[in-house]
C-alpha cells in the first residue's frame, strides 16, 4: 500500500528531509505544535529507548516534532541527515539512526558497479556520525535486478567489509533494513531476516547489524517473536508500524505490541524502538503518544 498523496513515501523522504537546522530554528515556527501536544504529559516507564522516524512527519516542521518528543518521552529521532543533527542537538536528542550515506534504499551494496562509490561516501560519513556522538548509521542491500540470493549475500559482504575496519575504528555500527518486497519495496533483497542474518555471519563484525522492522516482517514471513528470540543477537534497532496499512499500532491492526515489546526486553535489548507508522488519525502526537504508552515495556 502506498503512502496517501499528501504524505512523503519513506524512498522520497531519505533523498529530502535534509532542510538546514539553522533555517528551521530561526523561523520560530512552534505554535500549533506546543498547542497541540500541551496536553500530552509523559506517563512513561522508562523501560525502552523510544526514537520517532523523521519522514512519517513531513508536514511538522523538524524543531516542532522535537519539541513534541521531548515532551512526550521520546529520546531518539530516526534517519536523519549531518544538516539536521544541530536541531536535534538543541533540543537534547539522540539521533538514533542517522542517515546520509549511500544511494538509498534500491541501490545498495549487493551492486558490486557501486562498491567503489559507496565505499567512499560511507568512510566519510562514518567519522561525521562519530564526532556528532551517533554511533549507528544505515545502509541498504539494494534490489535484487535478476541477483539470486546467495549471490546478494556474497556482493554485499565484499562491499561492507571494505569499511568495517572505519566502522570499528570510530565506534559505529553500519545497519542493514529488513523491509518487505510485497507491498512497499518490490524485489528488494534483504527481505528476510535469514538472509540479513547470513550477511551478519559472513561479515564477522559486531560493527555491523540488523534493523528488524516488525511491519516489514510480519509482511514478509510473521512470527515475529520467536524471530526476536532466536536472532537478537544480529539486531541492533527496531522500527515500528501497524499492519495492515502501516499506521497506529493500536487494537485495530493485528500485531500484539505489548507482547512484542516483553520478548525484546526480555532479551536484554538496550538500543532504540522507534516509531515508524504513517498517523491517519487529525491528531498524529496523539497517535504517537498512544503508540509509546503500547510499547512502553513491562
Amino acid at each position: 500500500m502506498k503512502p496517501a498523496p499528501q504524505i512523503l513515501s519513506r524512498r522520497s523522504a531519505l533523498k529530502t528531509v535534509t532542510v538546514s537546522g539553522a533555517t528551521i530554528l530561526a523561523s520560530g515556527v512552534l505554535p500549533h505544535i506546543a498547542a497541540s501536544n500541551a496536553a500530552l504529559p509523559p506517563v512513561l516507564k522508562g523501560k525502552i529507548n523510544h526514537s520517532v522516524c523523521r519522514w512519517c512527519y513531513p508536514s511538522i516542521p523538524l524543531p516542532d516534532l522535537c519539541q513534541a518528543a521531548k515532551e512526550i518521552g521520546i529520546s531518539g529521532i530516526d534517519l536523519v541527515g549531518p544538516d539536521e543533527w544541530p536541531v536535534l542537538q538543541q533540543y537534547g536528542l539522540h539521533a538514533a539512526l542517522p542517515h546520509g550515506a549511500g544511494r538509498g534504499i534500491t541501490e545498495g551494496f549487493n551492486d558490486t558497479r557501486l562498491h567503489d562509490e559507496l565505499v567512499a561516501s560511507y568512510e566519510a560519513m562514518i567519522p561525521k556520525v562519530a564526532a556528532a556522538g551517533y554511533n549507528q548509521l544505515i545502509c541498504f542491500s539494494g534490489n535484487r535486478n535478476g541477483l539470486d540470493d546467495e549471490q546478494g549475500i556474497k556482493n554485499c559482504v565484499a562491499g561492507l567489509k571494505r569499511v568495517m575496519d572505519t566502522a570499528e575504528k570510530y565506534g559505529v555500527t553500519l545497519v542493514m533494513e529488513l523491509l518487505n518486497s510485497k507491498v512497499d519495496h518490490p524485489d528488494y533483497q534483504c527481505d528476510h531476516t535469514a538472509w540479513g542474518v547470513a550477511v551478519c555471519d559472513e561479515i564477522g563484525s559486531n560493527h555491523f547489524k540488523l534493523l528488524y522492522d516488525i511491519y516489514h516482517m510480519q509482511i514478509m514471513e510473521g512470527n515475529i517473536i520467536d524471530t526476536i528470540q532466536k536472532y537478537n543477537a544480529y539486531i541492533a534497532h527496531f522500527h515500528t508500524a501497524g499492519v495492515p496499512g502501516r499506521n497506529e499500532i493500536d487494537s485495530t491492526q493485528e500485531l500484539n505490541y505489548p507482547a512484542i515489546m516483553r520478548a525484546i526486553q526480555e532479551t536484554g535489548f538496550k538500543g532504540y524502538v522507534a516509531q515508524e507508522f504513517i498517523p491517519k488519525r487529525p491528531n498524529a502526537l496523539a497517535s504517537l503518544k498512544q503508540a509509546l504508552q503500547i510499547c512502553d515495556g513491562a
